[in-house]
């Protein structure tokens, strides 16, 4: 299937055209305009496969990297290392590799594949009946060349947040929410844009994608460990320059994990202080719960417990997607209308296929 996307305008995404059809126009290619699904006009800039099942950011060179270095050295641990290891020490060493394997590419996938929450764009009515109610809110004109705000203010839990409004998709984010530039979405819980999971990293896929590093900082650990021990027990025999010649594999095995798993365990803790806040990286970086802002700052997300901020973040209900991004595009059916509050979340029926 041919990715999808690409910068489309808002009229585009939400209605096709309405005009009549002209008479050479046959009822068959009437059917097909009207069975458009809407991520094949999806204004973001992502890429779809499987008619839209799988979602994925534009860039996924480095996805493809991540997934080559896992899957080459996970194969030659288990095709050169395993084998021996399995007769010396204990069967027990591929089976639990085999578990670690599948755990990491699995929630690798998971991650890289699905929505991460995005946000839909404002139809054309519901910018503009938001940028009416902006103006009826600030007492200007609509003819007035004074911008619109680009700031409203909510309290939540006692802890006065702002929620910035989007020139691109039109609306007032969410608390949390952010637009990523690289995916030209904004994402609901956004926490940063992984190009090593080719995906956004929002509300819907943040628990899989700390699974993903968790699993496979253990799983580096894991082969790391072994394919020395392997080493060990072939000098013992043959002397170490010896095992290393006759093992190269393992040593290549060896220095791609020295190098990656110093980097990997770091984002592993750092992602496990996030959860235990319950902040995201966006939030931690900007500083936006930091007593250097004011006494009176602090985070009104975090439940002041560790276990807790874990359970809701690793154990919660995920969300639906918002976009439905598999659903068809029904040319007649009128647009909602913006909410009083001016956050716009229309589209939020999801399909049975949606990720």
């Amino acid at each position: 299937m041919p990715p999808g996307g690409g910068p489309m305008t808002d009229c585009e995404y939400s209605q096709i055209s309405t005009h009549g059809s002209s008479p050479m126009e046959s009822p068959h290619s009437k059917k097909r305009i009207a069975a458009r699904r809407k991520w094949e006009v999806f204004p973001g800039r992502n890429k779809f496969f499987c008619n839209g099942r799988i979602m994925m950011a534009r860039q996924t060179g480095v996805f493809y990297l991540t997934l080559v270095l896992i899957l080459v050295t996970s194969g030659l641990f288990f095709a050169f290392d395993c084998p021996y290891l399995a007769v010396k020490i204990t069967p027990a060493i591929p089976v639990v590799g085999g578990i670690l394997f599948f755990f990491v590419m699995g929630t690798l996938l998971r991650t890289s594949f699905s929505d991460p929450g995005v946000l839909p764009r404002a139809t054309p009515d519901e910018a503009a009946d938001l940028e009416r109610q902006i103006d009826i809110a600030n007492g200007t004109s609509s003819g007035g060349y004074r911008p619109p705000p680009r700031t409203k203010e909510v309290i939540i839990n006692g802890q006065t947040v702002k929620l910035k409004y989007c020139f691109t998709c039109k609306i007032f984010r969410p608390p949390r929410a952010s637009h990523c530039s690289l995916c030209d979405n904004c994402v609901e819980r956004f926490d940063h844009h992984c190009p090593w999971v080719g995906n956004c990293v929002g509300k819907r896929n943040y628990r899989f994608f700390y699974m993903f590093i968790l699993s496979l900082s253990f799983l580096t650990v894991f082969i790391f460990a072994f394919v020395i021990t392997h080493v060990i027990l072939r000098s013992q025999q043959t002397g170490f320059l010896n095992a290393l010649k006759d093992s190269p594999a393992s040593v290549l095995e060896a220095v791609v994990c020295f190098f990656s798993v110093w980097s990997i365990i770091g984002l592993s803790g750092f992602h496990t202080y996030l959860i235990s806040s319950n902040q995201t990286t966006n939030e931690d970086i900007k500083g936006s719960w930091s007593n250097k802002r004011g006494k009176e700052n602090y985070n009104p997300y975090s439940y002041g417990n560790i276990f807790t901020n874990c359970c809701v973040a690793l154990c919660g209900p995920i969300s639906p997607s918002l976009i439905d991004r598999r659903g068809y595009i029904q040319p007649d059916t009128p647009q909602p209308a913006a909410p009083s509050n001016g956050i716009t979340m229309y589209g939020a029926t999801q399909s049975q296929s949606d990720m």
